[in-house]
């Protein structure tokens, strides 16, 4: 029994020895799992430390690339900023150097004017000296021939020696006599010096040398059946009968006289000799003012009442001169150089500096023949609307006045142009109307010279109302005011319709 006990209790000591045994190894087991989990909790972790390392190098690389980009960036944006400033720099420079040279060029189309001005000062000034030396002997010579004339030709005696002669049948000694009289006063006045004193005389030796011959044939001549079959139309010049035409028949907003004040002839005979007679006195006269119409412009201004009329014929016609002799025409027909006392040669003058102040600039549209084409059309409307009737004659002349001046000296560009570039004329009259302002202003500085004041003759009421139409009627050709005039003038005619309507 007890070895059995004994035996048992050895083989519990085995089994507790052997599950102590299994204990420890499970133990040892155990820690080594736990030593191999704890090394692989540390591998792990040192794998997610490695990893998060990782990453963060990669965020630092990332945050690096977008800063370098940023920077790029940066440095792009302010080299493009830089090329800008550069770019605006260099156009400003541009632009001071196109200035520049705009200001140089100016300068030297000054230059060029004033030297062209000195040489034509000159030129006059030796021209006007060798004409005063010419007018000078031309003066010896008239004054010798005239004396002699008079020591000839006393005035009562030659007279009563002329109707001696008609009445002993001596008419053609007269006749020669008579032509070879006139034919002196013609020279004198084709050299531009005439002694009024003298031509009256001869003028009235001429006279009653007609007065004799014409006592010879008055039978004749006042024979009411053979007066017209006598006088042939082809016998009188076409000259003669387009300037009396356009001297006496055409003049507008004059009232006309009364029979009785009518110069009256004894025969037609004697009418067309008085009408050469004077057509020859008045062409001296316009040479020495500076006007000869060309017989292609009397022509031309035949059309000049309608609306159809060729501004370009008509400039070609008169040489390139369509303004002056336009100008010139019109201010006669309306009477109005008789009517405040206009100076010719000042108009002539006046209105030869008005074309070369249209052709200053070399303007392919607002030139010279705009200017005359503007001013007929405003004779035209006057005609054919019957306004001329309603207006008094300060207020045609400064309807003919403004259409002539209304674009003096235009520079071919706009008022804006002007406005923009800050030019002196924009700069003078402070953006308003610029070049309006200049025309107006231009034309009435030609007139402060005394040689080419056409008004020098008005009172001051006339002179002051006068400018004020000017101005208003130029200042009115202004296109930025345009559609502001169309609408004052359609609310006039419907407050007109609305007051006439019952």
């Amino acid at each position: 029994m007890n070895e059995e006990a004994e035996e048992s209790q050895e083989v519990l000591k085995g089994e507790e020895q052997v599950d102590e045994q299994q204990e420890e190894e499970q133990q040892q087991e155990m820690q080594q799992a736990g030593k191999q989990g704890e090394e692989e909790e540390m591998q792990q972790q040192e794998d997610i430390q490695s990893e998060e390392v990782q990453q963060g190098e990669e965020e630092l690389q990332n945050e690096e690339e977008q800063v370098q980009q940023q920077e790029k960036e940066q440095e792009e944006e302010l080299g493009t900023e830089e090329m800008l400033e550069e770019e605006e720099v260099q156009q400003e420079e541009d632009v001071q150097t196109e200035e520049h040279q705009q200001t140089v060029e100016v300068q030297q189309l000054d230059e060029e004017e004033m030297q062209q001005k000195q040489n034509e000062v000159q030129q006059s000034e030796v021209v006007e000296q060798e004409g005063e030396e010419e007018e000078v002997q031309q003066s010896e010579q008239e004054q010798r021939e005239e004396k002699q004339q008079v020591e000839e030709l006393q005035h009562t005696e030659e007279a009563q020696d002329f109707v001696d002669a008609v009445e002993q049948n001596h008419n053609n000694q007269v006749l020669i006599r008579l032509r070879g009289m006139l034919k002196g006063v013609l020279e004198q006045m084709d050299r531009g010096v005439v002694d009024l004193q003298e031509l009256r005389r001869n003028l009235e030796l001429a006279a009653a040398m007609l007065d004799a011959v014409y006592t010879d044939e008055t039978r004749r001549l006042l024979d009411t059946e053979d007066e017209l079959s006598d006088l042939q139309a082809e016998s009188v010049p076409s000259e003669v009968r387009d300037w009396l035409a356009c001297t006496f028949s055409r003049k507008m907003g004059v009232a006309k006289r009364r029979p009785e004040e009518k110069p009256r002839f004894r025969s037609i005979v004697h009418a067309v000799q008085a009408g050469i007679f004077v057509e020859r006195m008045y062409r001296r006269t316009s040479n020495m003012a500076g006007l000869t119409y060309p017989p292609t412009a009397l022509t031309a201004l035949k059309e000049v009442d309608q609306w159809s009329f060729d501004v370009f014929s008509f400039h070609e016609a008169t040489g390139d001169h369509a303004l002056k002799f336009l100008v010139y025409d019109l201010l006669t027909r309306y009477d109005l150089i008789n009517r405040f006392r206009i100076p010719v040669q000042a108009l002539v003058q006046f209105v030869e500096a008005l074309e070369n102040g249209y052709s200053k600039h070399r303007n392919p549209y607002h030139n010279l023949i705009h200017a005359a084409d503007v001013t007929q059309t405003a004779h035209f409307l006057m005609l054919h609307t019957g306004l001329m009737h309603w207006l008094s004659e300060l207020e045609i002349l400064a309807m003919v006045f403004a259409a002539a001046i209304h674009d003096f000296e235009h520079t071919g560009t706009t008022n804006n142009f002007h406005i923009h570039t800050r030019s002196e004329v924009a700069i003078l009259y402070n953006d308003r109307s610029v070049l309006e302002n200049h025309h107006v202003s231009a034309a009435y500085r030609l007139m402060a010279e005394e040689d080419m004041n056409i008004l020098v003759n008005l009172n001051k009421d006339d002179w002051r109302e006068l400018r004020s139409l000017v101005i208003e009627m130029v200042m009115s050709t202004d296109m930025s005011c345009h559609f502001q005039q169309i609408k004052t003038m359609r609310n006039a005619l419907t407050q007109t319709h609305g007051s006439v309507l019952p």
